[in-house]
């Protein structure tokens, strides 16, 4: 089975996390956390830095890897980085996205994810979880 390798950015702001609504390919419509593949050469983080400039026509943070996602879709084998990443600026565009939503703990089963990035909600959910107990605030 084909392995395809992508980063996915959790980005995080105000104790809420982005969540995008994919706009192309078998997946349309689905949620996902933005990201893309990593190219021959680069390193996650640098693919994740690219991606998000491409998608968002923003720049961000990584702060550090959550989890490792590994996915048997019908046609290929997925295996997802994802990192807990910040925007350098509040603003970004949607170039491949059809919408977004910035979604609290409470909010993050609201939408309809696609399959691999519902593998890492219960770790968001923990994360955002522990940053609350350390005493950030909303």
């Amino acid at each position: 089975m084909k392995i395809v390798n992508v980063v996915a950015a959790i980005i995080e702001k105000d104790r809420k996390i982005l969540a995008t609504q994919r706009g192309y390919g078998d997946f349309k419509g689905g949620w996902e956390f933005p990201g893309g593949k990593i190219e021959k050469g680069e390193t996650p983080e640098a693919a994740l830095i690219r991606e998000i400039h491409e998608e968002l026509c923003a720049d961000i943070t990584v702060e550090k890897l959550l989890t490792t996602v590994e996915y048997d879709y019908e046609k290929f084998h997925l295996s997802m980085k994802c990192y807990l990443c910040h925007l350098t600026s509040d603003a970004f565009v949607l170039t491949e996205h059809l919408e977004s939503r910035w979604l609290d703990k409470s909010e993050l089963d609201d939408v309809a994810w696609l399959p691999a990035d519902i593998e890492i909600l219960s770790l968001i959910k923990k994360e955002l979880e522990a940053d609350f107990s350390k005493g950030k605030e909303a």
